[in-house]
């Protein structure tokens, strides 16, 4: 796995989360924070397709739930888990394009964030999702 955006044809500008072997593994994801919007990106690849040669939808959940959570710690190394995450399938995504992922969080409680995203294709929406995702604050001591 090659942690290079430039690698994937993804704009130098998106990172490489580091520490995430599960999402390594499906992935790579990369992100980049634009402000009030988390940017996520994935070039499809053939581990990442069905016998179709579009995106596999388990794929697409996992990309969207990375999504979301990077929005809810903005892309900090602020430790988060999905507590819960709706996703509602809109197109395919074929082999050797570049999904974006873009997400938002709605609302920032105390340890709650309530989040959404798409995923997308240039203009074409993949996937949509909402979610509410946790802070986890490190027990002291």
């Amino acid at each position: 796995m090659h942690d290079d955006p430039q690698h994937y044809e993804i704009p130098a500008d998106y990172r490489h989360w580091v520490g995430d072997a599960a999402e390594d593994h499906i992935g790579p994801f990369f992100f980049r924070n634009d402000g009030a919007l988390m940017r996520t990106a994935l070039r499809v690849q053939p581990h990442h397709c069905n016998a179709h040669q579009t995106v596999h939808g388990g794929v697409l959940m996992a990309f969207a739930d990375y999504t979301l959570c990077l929005c809810a710690n903005g892309g900090t190394q602020q430790s988060v888990i999905t507590i819960n995450c709706n996703n509602a399938f809109v197109a395919p995504a074929e082999l050797g394009e570049l999904i974006e992922g873009h997400g938002e969080v709605i609302k920032r409680g105390k340890s709650l964030v309530f989040v959404r995203g798409d995923l997308k294709v240039d203009d074409r929406i993949i996937l949509t999702s909402t979610g509410v995702v946790k802070l986890i604050v490190p027990k002291a001591g």
